[in-house]
């Protein structure tokens, strides 16, 4: 058996490392399209930050593990699948006949449509190439513009503070991370940036970028205002890398559709990672979920398909977890809420914390916090384990707070009483 696995990152890595494991006499080829060792993206800020070098952000440290374990190295991308004769053709002319295939091409930077994207100074924030560029020039003092405050862009954003840029960041929608965040806590998370010295503007689009004077860059936005910098940065979003998948008859909508095997329409391909659309137990829907863990798992339960064992995923939830210049901020599920759901919010401004609980009945269905660190462990106990709550939902209505106790007498069992006003006379 020959598994020809397409993508290098850590869903690419893990699955490749399974199927050694399960499939020890079979063939296993990994692709990947950069010429350095299999390495992780979200390792990038600390290389920034300065806290690894660039052999820190390697996925595997050892220079022969991969040749340890027999598996193929080839540097390539691929161009195409051809489903009906099991082949991947590959940009160098060479094709790879497979038994079974991943597609673990992860996702690439959503380039927005703006003039002078394309100028010396403006980049990503995704590839090690990427990196090496903006340290040459996001130096001690240099301004720099960050485009995008959402998850990825917060990630960065807290790098190129470590580094002492003076900083602004331009975010398309009305507060930061909107897509993680409702506006008291986006706003909330815009006033901590600020308070840091970080300039903020949120409903704001680049609009055009131009050569400056002496090697700087001038940005246009539409508030009217424009900026002089040294460096501009775009973390816009990512989509999944599947466009060589077109007219190959493998069913993709967002990313590649999967079933709880994370195999698509065609047998023996299957799909795993950023580029990977599998099933969210939470919302009920298919969902491409670019987070590491949801890749780890997802590569775990392909390789053991591939290699014969079936398997099926648990799920995908939506996690995320971030930390913006010291203040940590946590979503789970349907943090926007659910139709005829009830929520709660809670604000403290002055102490930097908010939480906000979403219901499905008497389940949480989603949550989100900034600033309440001893929860983030709780609230994604309770979403990923859709425990139901009981008389513990409308305690939680009245005081969100006593998440710890509504979870040890609902989840572990802990409770000897029958609802919520046993608990209060206790």
């Amino acid at each position: 058996m020959h598994h020809v696995i397409l993508g290098a990152g850590p869903a690419g890595v893990i699955a490749a490392e399974t199927l050694r494991k399960h499939a020890p006499a079979d063939q296993v080829t990994l692709v990947g399209d950069e010429p350095v060792a299999p390495y992780s993206r979200m390792a990038i800020p600390y290389l920034l930050m300065g806290d690894i070098d660039e052999r820190g952000t390697h996925l595997r440290k050892s220079r022969t593990h991969y040749q340890d374990l027999g598996i193929t190295m080839v540097q390539a991308s691929a161009t195409k699948v051809d489903v009906k004769a099991r082949k991947v053709h590959l940009n160098k002319g060479q094709a790879l006949a497979f038994d079974t295939l991943l597609i673990a091409t992860g996702s690439r930077p959503a380039s927005a449509p703006i003039a002078g994207m394309d100028l010396p100074g403006v980049h990503p924030c995704w590839t090690l190439d990427d990196a090496r560029a903006i340290q040459s020039r996001a130096v001690k003092g240099a301004r720099v513009l960050q485009m995008g405050a959402g998850f990825i862009g917060c990630i960065i954003m807290e790098a190129l503070a470590a580094r002492g840029v003076a900083l602004s960041v331009v975010e398309m929608g009305d507060r930061m991370v909107p897509r993680m965040m409702g506006p008291a806590a986006g706003g909330m998370i815009r006033q901590w940036c600020e308070a840091k010295g970080v300039q903020v503007h949120t409903g704001t689009r680049v609009e055009a970028i131009t050569q400056g004077k002496n090697n700087t860059l001038d940005v246009k936005l539409s508030s009217g205002k424009s900026l002089n910098v040294d460096l501009v940065i775009s973390a816009t979003g990512v989509k999944p890398a599947i466009g060589f998948l077109e007219s190959s008859g493998i069913t993709c909508l967002q990313g590649v559709l999967t079933d709880e095997h994370m195999q698509s329409n065609v047998p023996g391909i299957y799909a795993a990672g950023d580029c990977a659309e599998a099933f969210d137990k939470v919302s009920g829907a298919t969902m491409v979920s670019a987070i590491q863990p949801n890749a780890a798992e997802q590569a775990r339960v392909a390789a053991l398909n591939m290699a014969g064992q079936r398997t099926e995923l648990r799920g995908v939830t939506q996690i995320n977890v971030l930390d913006t210049l010291g203040l940590i901020s946590a979503s789970f599920g349907n943090w926007e809420g659910v139709p005829g759901g009830q929520h709660v919010e809670l604000t403290d401004a002055p102490a930097w914390r908010h939480l906000s609980l979403q219901f499905k009945d008497d389940v949480l269905a989603g949550c989100n916090a900034v600033g309440w660190t001893e929860h983030v462990g709780v609230m994604r106990g309770l979403v990923e384990g859709q425990i139901r709550l009981g008389a513990w939902k409308e305690t939680l209505l009245q005081d969100p707070t006593q998440l710890m106790q509504a979870y040890l007498a609902c989840a572990q069992g802990q409770g000897q009483w029958s609802g919520a006003q046993d608990e209060r006379r206790r």
